[in-house]
């Protein structure tokens, strides 16, 4: 499987000027990648291009062997009728298995289960959340920032328990945080806007595993990168 986007043109209704012109990118293996840049680049909306929520766009955007493509935000609603327990297991298909029980593990959510929706912090509402998508079938999922509200440590430990848990997985992590963005992905495109040229680069990140040293160094190195791109 691979991923691509070529030549993506496109403009939001009523504006004058492209959001994208000629955008390009590609995503050659599973694991983390990331769509960095500072608000208004159109993260959002390329993410919202590749998974078919937004049309009106020319190019190509070229799934190769993914049938199903997932896109998961910030502050997403969930039912409040009954507990966020009962919630996640009516969405668990049969083929998830164990997985539920690892997932509320690695989020630290076991003790909230029998909490309504409405009940939990912003952070666990967006934990929640997440879990939900996670527990689907997926090719391609699209993190559109899912942990925000979520503090540091925690999401270091969910990200890494993601990328251990869905080696074969595709990943597309959309943050405005230049250290996670550098640590915890492989291929990094900096949107920079459509007046800048070049619009994109693609950088390389450190794409840190479970229980491996960072070498603090290059983690310096790769957000002086990401920062002098964007």
């Amino acid at each position: 499987m691979a991923f691509t986007c070529e030549n993506i043109v496109y403009r939001y209704p009523g504006a004058s000027t492209e959001v994208f012109q000629g955008l390009s990118f590609r995503m050659a293996a599973p694991g983390f990648n990331a769509l960095f840049g500072p608000s208004g680049v159109g993260k959002t909306s390329l993410a919202k291009i590749i998974v078919g929520e937004i049309d009106g766009f020319s190019g190509d955007v070229n799934a190769e062997g993914m049938t199903r493509l997932l896109y998961s935000y910030n502050m997403e609603r969930l039912p409040d009728w009954s507990n966020v327990g009962k919630h996640l297991d009516r969405v668990a298909p049969a083929s998830a298995g164990g997985r539920k029980d690892a997932l509320i593990e690695a989020f630290g959510m076991a003790n909230f289960l029998g909490l309504r929706f409405s009940q939990l912090s912003l952070g666990q509402q967006n934990r929640i959340n997440l879990m939900r998508y996670l527990l689907q079938e997926f090719e391609l999922l699209i993190m559109d920032e899912s942990l925000a509200n979520v503090d540091e440590k925690t999401r270091e430990s969910i990200i890494l328990n993601i990328k251990a848990m869905f080696p074969d997985r595709y990943f597309l992590y959309i943050s405005h945080n230049v250290v996670e963005v550098s640590k915890y992905c492989r291929e990094i495109l900096v949107l920079r806007g459509s007046l800048k040229r070049p619009q994109t680069v693609s950088l390389t990140g450190i794409d840190i595993q479970n229980h491996q040293p960072l070498d603090k160094d290059r983690l310096e190195q790769t957000m002086l990168e990401i920062m002098n791109a964007s």
